[in-house]
């Protein structure tokens, strides 16, 4: 399926663009809010992971193969790019409104400093060990997708994310203490 769409998306096919927005939008959305902690981060992400496909259609590049795994490739590597610039992440207004039929607010703020605390642990790996962590337990991919999606034999995969479930260990355990 993704061949196809690629030819069509090749020749600009609306319909096969369109596709492959309304597929993949969501996933790469929610995989750049959950590293930026940002909404509009994770807008900005969507919008220029889309603008580089595109560019890189109009040249004639982009993907052969793995769409999919592109797009993420993209995604990460623009978010890596901000890292790098020191921009510092964002915290939406909208992700931290309580709605109704929530939990107690202790419990949702209990909630809340906790995945800061991970988000925050997340923050301190390496660039790949932070996106294979993601991946893996957060947007729930396979390490063959991942090995894919990162051009990485499965047993590096498998090592970076050994290294870094050992760090995370390391850093939360030291923020227990403190």
């Amino acid at each position: 399926m993704e061949k196809s769409l690629l030819q069509r998306a090749r020749e600009f096919d609306r319909e096969a663009l369109a596709e492959i927005y309304d597929t993949y939008s969501p996933e790469i959305f929610r995989y750049a809010c959950r590293l930026t902690g940002s909404t509009d981060q994770a807008e900005e992400c969507l919008s220029e992971t889309f603008t580089r496909l595109l560019q890189a259609l109009y040249h004639g590049q982009g993907p052969k193969d793995y769409l999919r795994a592109y797009l993420f490739r993209t995604a990460h590597n623009w978010i890596t790019d901000q890292y790098r610039r020191g921009a510092p992440p964002g915290v939406s207004l909208e992700a931290e409104q309580i709605i109704d039929d929530q939990p107690h607010p202790t419990q949702v703020a209990d909630d809340r400093m906790e995945q800061e605390r991970v988000r925050t642990a997340l923050r301190l790996l390496t660039p790949d060990q932070r996106q294979v962590m993601v991946m893996r337990y957060i947007e729930d991919w396979s390490n063959d997708e991942i090995a894919q999606a990162l051009d990485k034999p499965v047993g590096a995969v498998k090592a970076l994310q050994h290294r870094a479930l050992g760090t995370l260990r390391k850093l939360l355990v030291q923020e227990e203490m403190k």
